[in-house]
């Protein structure tokens, strides 16, 4: 059954207007009032696709989330690459191309559930891949990755806030020369 244009049109809005909002505080001090205000619609139009305003924005993290799946399931399909560097820049590449929606949910007022949430996904393909090529054992590989992965929120947060931002490829690289080599190699 097709989804009637009016409804796309919004979620869309609705999409949209959360977004905007996050940029500005947090989800826990958004108001359904204002939400509805921002989108142009009213309430009723609201509580018929959403509970509240912890539901859109869970459902756009769990959209946000299937489409890194898919987009990376594609790119692993299509080219059978099992290079870390082509996969982060994979994720980048995705990453810049929403950036604006990363930038709200990877930034202050995002959500901490779902950064762990991209961390679990990401950490799915790359932990796979350490052990395949680094032949270290599962659990050090996720004390590894943990590391590595949180370090990489912080990079891709600064990267994302960038006006002059590098491109996916460099900082694919960049991470991956950081990760393997260490910070002192950059000192030198």
């Amino acid at each position: 059954m097709a989804v009637d244009r009016r409804v796309k049109y919004t979620k869309m809005v609705l999409r949209e207007s959360i977004i905007e909002l996050l940029k500005e505080k947090p989800i826990s001090r958004l108001t359904i009032t204002e939400l509805c205000k921002k989108a142009d619609i009213n309430r009723a139009t609201f509580y018929s696709h959403y509970r509240d305003q912890f539901d859109l924005l869970t459902q756009i993290e769990s959209e946000f989330i299937a489409d890194i799946n898919s987009y990376l399931d594609h790119f692993l399909l299509e080219a059978g690459e099992d290079n870390i560097v082509q996969i982060l820049v994979k994720i980048l590449d995705y990453i810049d191309q929403n950036s604006e929606l990363c930038h709200v949910l990877l930034g202050n007022n995002g959500n901490i559930d779902f950064q762990t949430n991209i961390i679990q996904v990401v950490s799915q393909r790359v932990v796979f891949e350490w052990k395949k090529k680094q032949r270290v054992d599962e659990t050090t590989a996720e004390y590894i990755y943990t590391y590595v992965a949180i370090g990489s929120i912080g990079v891709i947060r600064k990267w994302l806030e960038d006006s002059n931002r590098k491109s996916p490829q460099n900082m694919a690289e960049f991470v991956t020369h950081l990760v393997y080599k260490g910070i002192e190699s950059f000192i030198e």
